[in-house]
């Protein structure tokens, strides 16, 4: 087993030039699979010895063990690419891992701000200095669009029409959208324009980055994150926030205010509706927590 683990990590990482991220995920979970069937000698079975039986007997440990299902899920999906590279290498006929059912994923409700802590948030950054001005256009325009904050660091002074209050977005999986930029949006992004210096060797022109940071290069998610915690702190809102805690919130107070769950749809660039289905659970899990510490008759008041 450990020379097919081998052979299957080198083939992602060489020919299918997966990420060391990816890889290191990869090597957890096949390191998991082989714990479980080794032997007292710490010997492990060829996995062309194992059946979808047996396969249904670890995930089934996973589970008992306490696992999330997500982890679980995400294990099973490592089995499936093993097995997969093993037909391909002709170890075995068929992959025992492919009958094996995802377990059914339990989604929280996404986290979001009210309308009163957002605009505290925006609020926040200084109106005095230059990385203000930016993280306040920065975060202005993410909740305005609804964008991602990978989207957010990638829109280019190209994707910008402030005049017609769009941006193009790059979303996942390439696909592209427009986002629309409200008023409020518009003017933070101009303050920041006019005070924003571009590194000299950066791109310039319509490929320029909108959002750079103190050295003029484009902005990281990660720098992002960081800016967004400093807020919080100042702001004394849930530092469970995220940025995209934003994106959340710009779906929720949408939908809340009566908006078609389609349009929401599209502003943020779902593929399946199911995906912004989330927030009208969202929406009336506030609703039935209000009735319930409102009306006088609600059954959970006692």
């Amino acid at each position: 087993m450990d020379a097919a683990i081998a052979r299957f990590l080198r083939f992602m990482q060489v020919e299918r030039n997966a990420s060391p991220l990816t890889i290191k995920s990869y090597r957890e979970d096949l390191q998991s699979l082989r714990e479980y069937f080794q032997d007292d000698d710490g010997q492990a079975p060829s996995p062309a010895t194992l059946t979808t039986v047996v396969l249904r007997d670890y995930v089934a440990a996973l589970h008992n063990a306490g696992y999330a299902r997500a982890s679980v899920a995400r294990r099973m999906a490592s089995l499936r690419s093993f097995f997969r590279f093993g037909q391909r290498e002709g170890w075995i006929d068929n992959n025992p891992a492919r009958p094996l059912r995802n377990p059914r994923a339990g989604r929280s409700l996404p986290h979001f701000l009210t309308c009163d802590e957002l605009s505290k948030l925006l609020e926040t950054p200084s109106r005095h200095e230059s990385l203000g001005l930016r993280d306040r256009a920065l975060l202005e325009i993410m909740y305005s669009a609804g964008l991602r904050v990978s989207e957010s660091v990638g829109v280019n002074d190209g994707d910008l029409d402030l005049k017609a209050g769009v941006v193009r977005v790059r979303g996942k999986g390439r696909r592209e959208r427009f986002g629309l930029v409200g008023r409020h949006a518009a003017g933070a992004l101009r303050a920041w324009l006019a005070v924003r210096e571009v590194h000299p060797q950066a791109a310039t022109g319509p490929t320029t980055p909108l959002f750079v940071n103190r050295f003029g290069r484009r902005l990281t998610v990660r720098s992002v994150a960081r800016s967004l915690e400093k807020h919080l702190t100042v702001a004394g809102l849930d530092q469970r926030t995220t940025p995209h805690t934003l994106r959340h919130s710009f779906a929720t107070h949408l939908l809340d205010r009566g908006a078609d769950i389609r349009s929401v749809q599209e502003l943020l660039g779902h593929k399946s509706l199911q995906t912004t289905q989330i927030y009208t659970h969202v929406s009336t899990a506030r609703v039935l927590e209000v009735y319930d510490r409102a009306h006088p008759r609600s059954k959970r008041r006692g």
